[in-house]
This record gives C-alpha cells, sequence and structure tokens, in this order.
C-alpha cells in the first residue's frame, strides 16, 4: 500500500500544479506502459503514438483525478481505452497484424533494472520466445497477462480495467499462463533450444485470486 499511496500523493500534487511529481509518475510507469502498448498493438510506432496519447489523457484529467484505486489501474485504463480507440479508428482486428519481436525488444525505454523486461524473461532468445507466445495468445488473454505482469495489478483490478467480471479476468490469466508455458515447453523441446522456465512458469504457483 505504501507505493500505491504515493502514486496517489504525486497525482494529487500534480493536480495542484507541481510538474515535478508529474514528472517522477512518468519515470515510475513509462516503461511498463510502454511494453503493454507495445505487445497489445505489436507496432512501435504506434506504440509510441498511443504511449503518448495515454500520457495527454492523463495531463488533462488531472484536475478530476480522485484516489479511488491504485494510480496504475487508472493508468491503464486508459491504456486499455486508448488501445481500443486505436482499433475501432483502423477497423482492424489485432490478430491480424505482424509482430516484429527484435524490433519490439529493440525499442523498449530504458527504466530501472526492477522495471526491465528480463524480469519476465532472459534477454536474447529466451525473451524472443517468449514475446512470440504472448503475441500469439488471444487479444484478450494477452492483455489480462499483460496487465498481471508489467501493470503489477491483480485480478480485481484487471477486470475494472477491462471491464469484466473478477472470474472472467481469472480465467484470462489462467488460461494465458497455461498457454505460454505450453508455447514454451515445446520450443524447449526442440533440439539445439534451450529455454528457461519463464515467469509465466513462476505466475502459476501464485494465488489467483488476489
Amino acid at each position: 500500500m505504501e507505493r500505491v499511496e504515493h502514486d496517489a500523493e504525486l497525482m494529487l500534487r500534480y493536480a495542484s500544479g507541481d510538474v515535478g511529481a508529474f514528472e517522477r509518475l512518468y519515470a515510475r510507469h513509462k516503461g511498463p506502459l510502454y511494453r503493454y502498448l507495445l505487445r497489445q498493438v505489436r507496432d512501435p510506432a504506434i506504440a509510441s503514438d498511443l504511449f503518448q496519447e495515454v500520457w495527454s489523457r492523463i495531463v488533462a484529467a488531472r484536475n478530476r483525478y480522485e484516489v479511488r484505486a491504485k494510480f496504475a489501474t487508472f493508468l491503464f485504463k486508459v491504456a486499455h481505452h486508448c488501445t481500443i480507440d486505436h482499433y475501432r479508428r483502423q477497423r482492424a482486428l489485432p490478430g491480424e497484424e505482424s509482430f516484429d519481436v527484435q524490433s519490439s525488444i529493440e525499442t523498449e525505454p530504458a527504466s530501472p533494472d526492477h522495471e526491465q523486461p528480463d524480469r519476465i524473461a532472459e534477454r536474447g532468445e529466451q525473451q524472443s520466445a517468449l514475446l512470440a507466445a504472448i503475441a500469439a495468445l488471444p487479444v484478450e488473454q494477452r492483455e489480462a497477462f499483460l496487465l498481471r505482469e508489467e501493470a503489477g495489478l491483480d485480478v480485481e483490478e484487471i477486470a475494472r480495467v477491462t471491464g469484466v467480471g473478477v472470474e472472467t479476468a481469472k480465467s484470462r490469466v489462467r488460461y494465458a499462463i497455461r498457454k505460454l508455458r505450453q508455447a514454451l515447453a515445446e520450443r524447449a523441446a526442440t533440439p539445439d533450444v534451450a529455454v528457461e522456465e519463464p515467469v509465466a512458469a513462476r505466475a502459476c504457483a501464485r494465488d489467483m485470486s488476489g
């Protein structure tokens, strides 16, 4: 709760005119937000545009901000709606777009060690394998997984962001983890390919109720 309160305090201070508070919020959440967007739209240029759009909406909403949930829940709900709006504008389904895994790795912004993508998988071949597996997930499952792993949201917060019931959110995370484990196990069984067990496997041991 300490970090949650700190985020909310920074946002309230920013609403009161403290630009430095916003800069600290931005620095803290820019990495997870960008990776979430990139792995949703699977295009670095579009992800960058949406990244700017999300923060623009946050700035515009600063005077209406109320502490009703985690700041991260508020931030990623905005990101969720920006992503939906993008696909409505494009009249395209997410699964129809291509995904350049190597490009996604190279264009991710620098962030502190504890926010680096290597908490999902090791760099290099292991991360590429996981990113490809994430890209292959159904849209709803991919988003639920990313909200859990990148945004650090629990299933109730994921449900709130995506506008579904808690049980639905929980099922989406479970199915995503199951499919990722299966995909990476199949890759690890391929000769001359070694992939260490990623966070998807570790996540299965967690209490999915929260």
